[in-house]
């Protein structure tokens, strides 16, 4: 009785649009109509027939993957130098939390203004005399071994930027996903971090002293002491940011709308160019249903390692 009100409220919110999108996705329903014949599992089969599909699929794996990498990394970083008290902490937090109470469809827009081909700030930055010596962002040979050579790029020539023809960043297939990839990380970034932070903080300072004590610092007391407490709120973090970005379809959308040529397709903008804009909701439903299997396993594997990594 007590929790009967909440219950209600999710099969309200989450359960009857989930059910009609399974019953469309076993019809030929088109827009405009939520009814249609009967074809069972058509759809499905359909939509993994077009290649499109797969490249959404693809992209949706790798962009998930690889953002939440960077999160995971940049959010135990960023928790662990705001643990420490010093002097303006407040202000940084503030501004690392700043990108996640913003709306996503704002700050990407944001982002399409630093990727523009024309009045990109990104770009300006790379072609302005910046370096001692004058001439254009000469790049560091750090950083040209690091990236294994980057003088075969386009937009470079001699180990400089070419202020005539820069980065395309948002019209160029490779391009495109690393930026995609790299806002996805931004936004995730700040709950990631927050939720490391606590994770940190709930560690009594008595294990810290009795670590220390034994010996413990630096890197092995990372490794024995706080990854171990601290990895089943990670694993949750991480859960969350899985979920967040894989259901994802504003950053993509406002960004490169799939393109160049549905190279950028992620699973949720093409459910929305098939189900929406070609009016197939059967087929729209089909794709989008293609996300519910995997993200229900990897949900359930992940909370179960976290149960069986947690330290009582």
């Amino acid at each position: 009785m007590l929790i009967g009100p909440a219950v209600l409220f999710i099969v309200l919110l989450v359960g009857v649009p989930l059910g009609l999108a399974v019953y469309l996705s076993l019809t030929n329903a088109t827009a405009g109509s939520l009814t249609g014949h009967w074809v069972g599992f058509h759809n499905f089969v359909d939509v993994w027939n077009t290649p499109n599909f797969r490249t959404a699929l693809k992209n949706t794996i790798v962009f998930t993957l690889a953002s939440q990498a960077l999160v995971v990394v940049g959010a135990a970083i960023l928790a662990h130098a705001l643990l420490r008290p010093f002097r303006g902490r407040w202000f940084l937090r503030f501004l690392i939390v700043l990108p996640w109470a913003a709306p996503v469809a704002l700050s990407t827009i944001g982002f399409l203004w630093i990727f523009d081909s024309q009045f990109s700030v990104l770009n300006w930055t790379l072609v302005h005399d910046l370096l001692p010596g004058g001439g254009h962002f000469y790049l560091y040979k750090p950083v040209n071994w690091l990236l294994g050579g980057i003088d075969h790029l386009p937009f470079v020539h001699a180990g400089k930027v070419d202020p005539l023809n820069p980065p395309q960043w948002l019209g160029q297939e490779t391009l495109a996903k690393l930026s995609i990839i790299l806002v996805q990380a931004w936004r995730i970034l700040p709950f990631a971090t927050v939720i490391f932070l606590a994770g940190l903080s709930s560690i009594p300072a008595e294990v810290e002293d009795a670590a220390r004590m034994d010996g413990a610092t630096g890197l092995r007391k990372f490794w024995h002491v706080t990854l171990p407490l601290q990895l089943p709120i990670a694993v949750v973090a991480l859960l969350f940011g899985i979920v967040f970005t894989a259901t994802d379809m504003t950053v993509v959308y406002v960004l490169t709308n799939g393109g160049p040529f549905n190279s950028t397709q992620v699973l949720t903008t093409w459910a929305y160019q098939t189900g929406i804009v070609s009016s197939s909701l059967g087929e729209g439903a089909a794709v989008s249903l293609y996300l519910l299997p995997v993200l229900a396993v990897i949900a359930i594997l992940m909370l179960r390692f976290a149960r069986k990594v947690e330290v009582s």
